[in-house]
């Protein structure tokens, strides 16, 4: 249960730094009491933890506190001076009074391993009894595992020693050597931030590299004069040994070392932290989290089973994205969470630039436009939208604020701010930006004032519009022609709360031998609510009009009325994947904005996505109709909407090249879709052998996709589960057995479900999360429906009780969207009503659920409206 004094404030974060500044921290762990089994009746799992922070105070005299969420403090050193641990410690902080000038706090603790993935989670494996541990903290939870100064302006060198078992090994962020009797040993760190500390340890299969590079004697890092240096980096991957027989490491160094290449190139400034390893580690609940030397992925990254170009892509991006953060965040870190931006804006950004530049995966731009800037798009539409640079009054709004905006809208407009100063003054600015604030902390005017030094440009009126104001503009095409067919008049309208300056290609399309086709092109500056395209009169009349042609800014994509016209005959025809990709997601907009009904969106995807040659655009299809019929189609056409896309499914997925991976895309697909008996019969013999498609290798991790619909529908029961989990008796097996246990239409089963998740927290982060996806099925909403009122009776209480972690989970993962009547809007706005006093990121998780459902009514209604 949070106790006082959790939810650190922004204010107390900066009058602490104003106050404290630390010159280091020595850290002991004994991990040793990971393993055995634990005594009946001894509480939670804890280990020992010892911390020596060495501080100064600007004002000596006065009192300051340490940030400590531990189940017992057994000993508390001040200058020598012994403190009373039940007068000083309130469960989450450590009061210290009458500092020195120079301080020595050492601080002797009982810290609990954890379930949730906050913290030192511990996962005991169910293949082999192994037990692994990793550490994830971001924003906050360094606290749970060692006594700090939890904010992350107050960056320190690290030194860690951590006791194991024997059989084990240990990373941290520096080279570690093991000692006699488990110890493991730590280099010191540079000065970093608290949040991105890590630790690793178990008896994980490792795999070995070294990425080398000469380093020219004026790089900013090269010691000594003139000549070249040879910098040299280890390296390291791992992963569970239950997945070894799957790691493909090669891959992942082949990665890391083109990232490592691109970035010395442009940011002249050598990797600075000495060792890089890279930890897949299980039950992760974020993508990837940029520790120092020792960066942790979700092991899903590592493939059990078949799966197609994108899911390499996105490995890809993920692990150039947390490389990035070596400079944008751990090497110069925010002052404050408002800031956030200064390193995952960046980082997305840099992400996707440097994995089209420098590695195999050269379409990535278009992934950028279909897939990251879709959930920017839906982000800042929500009414919890913030400026880029946001107001982060404490750490729960700093933990919900890792969304799209912070992440995919701000490397949106990090793009269009490269092509407005331009990519070399872009890179300057980078570079000098290292130099001048290595190993410290920086706001958003620090690096403006670099970008308007390299570039020339005055960056104020640019940060105005689109980093400190909300909210995404729509661009349409207006379009005049003369009796002969000749453009008199092109201008781009802008609509939004805020207009802002937009650099944007505008494309005219037509059709030839077949293909629609791109020919003339005009870049304008659009400013205001009008602007004219000038250079694109007396053009031949255009079937399509295409502005963000090429995708530069950010922005909704509308069509003038003949272009949409176009787009439902001839979208396939379109032979740009870029052009084609952004009418799509232009489409699906429109459907979401209830512009569109559903039913012609569906009826788009059946007669056009079995073209689709990027693997990515098509697996997004896939996912965007599977949503538009469940939430955005007039109930009355969902059975009807149903049928229309299993049958298409089916239909591509037997006309697909066999053992491609479009092939295998439309079968995940088409598990999604089924419900037919003879949709289900097949998923069934597929499963046994008994029916056959040419080329569908149906391994385990398809196996189990087909297992969850004839779950869903109950076609498979308890004993066919336990079967196939006979089969895969793995991690990731019982995570797949237990979703689809949840997903079986019975009330005894949907009210055990929902027992395990809100009123015990016995189930880790992992099965939380598949109790949740498997118990909330989209075809038993009347199954469901008993449980609305129950949500909005129980989430301020899971709130209070569980991590936050958790309790995010359950309140986006329970609310009652099924429901989809206004009855449910009306019991979301009396709960909102009644709990005006609730923390303010509950609300916000209730107020953008409140907001999808109000949406999907309207996109529900227009969609009805088709049928009229």
């Amino acid at each position: 249960m949070p106790v006082p004094g959790e939810n650190l404030s922004r204010d107390e974060a900066r009058r602490r730094a104003e106050l404290v500044s630390v010159d280091g921290y020595e850290v002991f762990l004994d991990l040793r009491s990971a393993v055995g089994e634990l005594p009946e009746g001894s509480g939670p799992r804890t280990f020992r933890s010892v911390t020596t922070i060495r501080f100064r105070c600007a004002q000596p005299g006065a009192s300051a506190f340490v940030d400590l969420i531990a189940p017992s403090v057994t000993e508390v050193t001040l200058n020598g001076g012994q403190l009373d641990p039940a007068a000083a410690f309130d469960g989450s902080r450590i009061a210290l009074d009458s500092l020195a000038a120079e301080n020595v706090l050492v601080v002797d603790a009982q810290c609990a391993y954890s379930r949730t993935g906050e913290g030192m989670h511990r996962f005991v494996d169910p293949e082999d009894g192994e037990v692994y541990l990793y550490t994830q903290y971001e924003p906050a939870d360094a606290r749970r595992v060692f006594a700090c100064f939890e904010q992350p302006d107050l960056k320190a060198p690290f030194r860690f020693e951590v006791t194991a078992p024997d059989a084990w090994t240990v990373w941290s962020n520096g080279a570690g050597e093991r000692e006699a009797d488990g110890v493991w040993r730590f280099a010191g760190t540079k000065p970093i931030s608290t949040y991105i500390t890590a630790v690793v340890a178990g008896p994980y299969h490792y795999v070995t590299d070294l990425y080398t590079r000469t380093l020219d004697g004026g790089t900013s890092q090269a010691e000594g004069s003139g000549g070249s240096t040879t910098l040299e980096i280890p390296l390291g991957a791992m992963c569970r040994k239950g997945l070894a027989r799957h790691f493909d490491a090669g891959d992942i160094f082949r990665v890391t070392k083109q990232g490592l290449d691109f970035f010395h190139d442009r940011f002249d400034y050598p990797y600075p932290f000495g060792k890089y390893d890279q930890a897949f580690v299980p039950e992760y609940n974020i993508g990837a989290m940029e520790n120092p030397g020792c960066v942790t992925f979700r092991e899903e990254f590592v493939f059990r089973g078949q799966v197609t170009q994108a899911s390499y892509e996105r490995r890809a991006n993920v692990i150039l994205h947390e490389m990035a953060h070596m400079w944008f965040g751990d090497l110069v870190t925010m002052v404050w969470w408002d800031d956030l931006w200064l390193k995952e804006s960046f980082a997305d950004f840099m992400g996707t630039f440097s994995m089209v530049g420098a590695t195999r995966f050269t379409n990535g731009w278009i992934t950028f436009a279909n897939n990251r800037k879709s959930w920017a798009y839906r982000a800042d539409q929500l009414p919890s939208t913030h400026p880029v640079t946001a107001d982060i009054r404490d750490l729960e709004a700093a933990k919900l604020n890792f969304d799209g905006i912070t992440y995919a809208k701000g490397a949106s407009v990090l793009k269009q701010l490269v092509a407005y100063v331009g990519q070399d003054a872009f890179l300057e600015g980078a570079r000098r930006y290292f130099k001048r604030h290595a190993y410290g902390n920086t706001r958003l005017g620090d690096l403006l004032s670099v970008l308007e030094e390299t570039s020339g440009r005055d960056m104020t009126a640019w940060s105005r519009s689109w980093l400190e104001t909300a909210g995404v503009n729509s661009l349409t095409p207006l379009v005049t022609c003369d009796a002969a067919g000749r453009i008199t008049e092109l201008a781009v309208l802008q609509d939004g709360d805020q207009l802002r300056p937009h650099r944007v290609a505008v494309g005219l399309y037509r059709r030839e031998d077949g293909d629609l086709v791109r020919y003339a092109r005009a870049e304008v500056d659009v400013t205001g609510a009008s602007t004219a395209v000038g250079e694109l009169v007396g053009e031949e009349r255009p079937e399509l009009v295409l502005v963000n042609d090429e995708d530069l800014t950010y922005c909704k994509i509308r069509f003038d009325e003949s272009s949409l016209t176009t787009l439902r005959a001839h979208l396939g025809d379109l032979t740009d994947p870029l052009a084609r990709a952004l009418c799509w997601s232009a489409l699906w907009n429109l459907t979401r904005d209830a512009l569109m009904p559903t039913r012609d969106f569906v009826d788009l995807v059946l007669r056009f996505a079995g073209r689709e040659t990027d693997i990515g655009v098509l697996q997004m299809l896939h996912s965007w109709a599977r949503s538009a019929l469940v939430h955005y189609a007039a109930p009355e056409w969902r059975e009807e909407g149903g049928r229309l896309l299993a049958e298409g499914a089916l239909g591509e997925l037997r006309v697909a090249e066999p053992g491609s991976q479009h092939q295998l895309t439309w079968a995940r697909f088409f598990a999604t879709t089924a419900a037919s008996a003879a949709d289900l019969q097949l998923l069934q013999g597929l499963l046994a052998g008994t029916a056959k498609i040419d080329g569908l290798d149906v391994d385990q991790e398809l196996r189990w996709a087909f297992l969850l619909p004839l779950a869903s529908h109950g076609v498979a029961d308890e004993a066919e589960i336990a079967a196939e989990l006979a089969r895969d008796d793995t991690a990731s097996g019982r995570r797949h057995q237990v979703r689809c246990l949840a997903a079986r239409p019975s009330p005894a089963v949907k009210d055990q479900a929902w027992a395990q998740v809100v009123e015990s927290d016995a189930l880790s982060n992992a099965l939380v999360e598949a109790t949740i996806s498997g118990m909330v099925q989209p075809n038993q909403r009347e199954l469901l429906a008993p449980y609305a009122p129950a949500y909005f009776e129980a989430i301020a209480r899971v709130w209070e009780e569980r991590s936050i972690q958790i309790g995010m989970d359950v309140v986006r993962g329970l609310y009652p969207s099924l429901q989809d009547n206004t009855s449910t809007l009306a019991a979301t706005d009396a709960w909102l009503s009644a709990h005006e006093d609730a923390p303010p990121a509950l609300r916000r998780l209730v107020l953008e659920s409140r907001d999808d459902l109000a949406r999907a009514l309207r996109a529900q209604e227009c969609d009805a409206a088709a049928a009229l």
